[in-house]
């Protein structure tokens, strides 16, 4: 008896008159129901895993302390390697990141970059119109039908030669948001992650395979070995339902989370024949490592965010581990963004920055890591000149095994080790971007320049999660004015009372009214002080996305 078709899926809350062009171009029968078909079959297992990250965090909460697991070791003592890596991504040494808006897709593939992170997560709002206009740009970009002129400036914008193009990795939503646009029969709102990699899948993956390349993915937000072990899963099902040979998806995994780089070894060997490499995620890792020890007392403060840089001993722990692992297993590893958005009107303060950009991947390249992302084009130049200079015409530098890197499981979550102290400047420079940062998602940007850097929503979690923190331990400040030199709930409202009443002076009446600050500062303040911290800023923020 053959199995039961998959419940057919409805789309809910969009009015037909107002839908993204193009919808049903995207939203075809045979693309639902595959999506379906991913939903019936996956969903159930990842609502329990979601469930098991509660019950860790619980368990982290008993103890403030984390170790390789014991029921592993097999895996990580293993003589084992991932597949070998398709020559489309074998040279990684500098990945450019962004959204997958029309002008920044060719940007992007322009940008002399080797690889596109193409975000439909972090750099990203999910808006309904985000994600179909998403789906249509990458299909139009393999198909080289999505030049534009822009109706403002009246540049036009068109790609290069495929040979001078980057090759697009694909990063769908994590697992804890929904698509509350696409329901099955019973009302449940498939997974985002289902929805971006089933469309995508779809509709590019024999077409990726015509060009050369492939289906390729960062799969982010990843918090145990079980986690990719699912994509796993989902990998080797979707294979099969269109045809496609076994082992064609590969699949970067982000080190984001402070579980996950306990199972770096682990995690690969789940992706085994699929996996080509992990990433080290500054931002997002920081606020998991303030998300999970939240309870663990003074010796778990972070200082202000720009104090936590990468030569931290607990995050060069992180990165150095990073390398050892990838390399033990012949896979990539990938290092973290450069953020900064170059200056033209101030050349003396651009330099500066130029330096510090340079400095990070110098420290990368020497570390042994084979490629980094930078946050705009300007920046590829000076990430590849860093990487050039150590790999020469090789295309990665796997064969550096780092074996000289011994790291213990404490040395992990050694933040006590920084002597810096979290500032009241730092507090204010939190409540500044996390304002900024919101008000701009809630109208569909995902990627924002804030104070000279490229800022995504792992900017915005790490400083609603700072305040949190520093509000709950009750930290006091050196640098504070008088009568502000606690982190409490009250200081907190009002120096957003007086970053809100600062926007508004610096934009006019008319540019607040139009916009969604008060939404951002409302929803920032929830976040930041509510006695039950919230896992993800994105889950109340989805509810006030038009």
């Amino acid at each position: 008896m053959s199995a039961p078709a998959p419940s057919p899926l409805a789309i809910v809350d969009v009015d037909p008159s107002q839908a993204p062009a193009r919808q049903d171009e995207v939203l075809t029968e045979a693309a639902l129901a595959f999506v379906a078909a991913l939903h019936e079959r996956f969903t159930p297992r990842r609502d329990e895993l979601l469930a098991r990250r509660g019950e860790r965090r619980a368990e982290i909460a008993r103890t403030s302390t984390l170790d390789f697991l014991p029921e592993t070791a097999e895996v990580r003592a293993g003589d084992w390697k991932v597949a070998e890596a398709p020559a489309a991504l074998n040279d990684r040494r500098v990945e450019i990141t962004g959204p997958t808006d029309r002008k920044m897709t060719i940007n992007a593939l322009n940008s002399g970059a080797r690889v596109w992170l193409a975000d439909f997560e972090d750099a990203s709002a999910p808006t309904w119109e985000n994600v179909i206009g998403g789906q249509l740009n990458m299909t139009d970009a393999y198909r080289r039908q999505v030049d534009f002129t822009d109706e403002k400036s009246g540049k036009s914008y068109a790609l290069r030669p495929a040979d001078e193009l980057a090759t697009v990795v694909m990063r769908p939503r994590g697992w804890h948001l929904e698509e509350r646009h696409l329901r099955d029969a019973d009302g449940k709102a498939v997974p985002g992650a289902l929805v971006d990699f089933g469309l995508y899948f779809f509709r590019n993956a024999q077409l990726l395979l015509d060009l050369g390349k492939g289906p390729y993915f960062y799969l982010p937000k990843t918090e145990s070995y079980l986690e990719a072990r699912l994509w796993n899963e989902i990998f080797v099902f979707a294979q099969d339902y269109l045809g496609i040979p076994q082992g064609t998806v590969r699949a970067t995994v982000l080190i984001e989370t402070i579980t996950a780089a306990y199972e770096m070894d682990e995690i690969l060997y789940e992706l085994r024949d699929h996996a080509s490499g992990l990433n080290a995620g500054r931002w997002d890792y920081l606020f998991s490592i303030v998300k999970n020890f939240r309870d663990g007392g003074e010796k778990f403060v972070l200082p202000d965010r720009n104090a936590v840089t990468m030569t931290a001993p607990f995050m060069r722990a992180y990165t150095e581990l990073l390398v050892r692992t990838c390399h033990k297993r012949g896979a990539h590893a990938i290092g973290g963004m450069a953020a900064f958005i170059p200056n033209r009107r101030d050349p003396e303060a651009n330099a500066k920055a130029l330096d510090k950009v340079k400095a990070d991947k110098d420290r990368e390249a020497g570390d042994g890591f084979d490629g980094s992302w930078v946050a705009h084009p300007d920046l590829v130049p000076v990430a590849k000149k860093s990487f050039d200079e150590v790999l020469g015409d090789k295309p990665n530098q796997k064969e550096r095994l780092r074996e000289d890197v011994q790291v213990g499981a404490a040395d992990l979550i050694a933040i006590d080790s920084l002597e810096a102290k979290p500032t009241y400047e730092g507090l204010r420079a939190a409540i500044q971007v996390g304002t900024r940062y919101i008000e701009a998602w809630l109208r569909g940007l995902g990627a924002v320049a804030i104070f000279g850097l490229m800022e995504d929503a792992a900017t915005a979690e790490i400083s609603r999660s700072q305040i949190w923190q520093w509000v709950d331990a009750g930290v006091v400040f050196d640098d504070a004015p008088q009568g502000r030199d606690k982190a409490t709930a009250a200081v907190v409202r009002e120096i957003a009372a007086e970053e809100l009443a600062a926007i508004r002076a610096e934009i006019g009446d008319e540019a607040f009214a139009a916009g969604k600050w008060q939404q951002a500062h409302d929803l920032l303040l929830e976040v930041s002080l509510n006695t039950d911290y919230v896992e993800f800023l994105t889950l109340p923020a989805y509810e006030l996305l038009d």
